[in-house]
């Protein structure tokens, strides 16, 4: 029996609306989904709490400032990605923030545009979809990829 612990991993995401659109961005050069749409995301770095990094993700990817009070954590997935990684995710949303969202990160996103919320592109994140076209359920907690 190993003495090595299991490790999750922890993510977070901001869906951003405005006028009944979201905000997305599309992943370029990273070696993970590229040319997939996801929202302004990252992985927790360590010693900061959830909230925390969302604001941190959210001026480093995007260049805006969301104050914690603007934040609304509405959704917790527990998903098996892809390369079989086991992920916690955290879903917040805002409605205010400052500053103009752009592309600070270029080396990871190409492309960073507002879409309809029943509209969204067909190469956009599956589990991301899901979790933007139900945002309002008031389900708290999802599971994906299990079997």
């Amino acid at each position: 029996m190993s003495n090595e612990r299991f490790t999750l991993r922890a993510a977070v995401y901001l869906i951003l609306i405005r006028d009944s659109k979201v905000l997305l961005a599309r992943r370029f050069k990273t070696g993970w989904m590229d040319g997939k749409y996801s929202l302004i995301a990252g992985h927790l770095d360590g010693n900061e709490s959830v909230f925390d990094a969302m604001l941190r993700e959210a001026f480093e990817e995007a260049g805006i400032k969301v104050h914690k009070k603007d934040l609304r954590p509405i959704k917790v997935l527990h998903r098996i990605s892809s390369d079989h990684m086991e992920y916690m995710d955290f879903f917040f949303i805002a409605e205010k923030w400052e500053g103009e969202p752009k592309i600070l990160e270029p080396h990871k996103c190409d492309d960073m545009s507002w879409f309809q919320v029943n509209n969204l592109p067909e190469n956009t994140l599956p589990y991301v979809k899901e979790v933007i076209e139900n945002y309002k359920d008031g389900i708290p907690f999802i599971e994906s990829g299990w079997n």
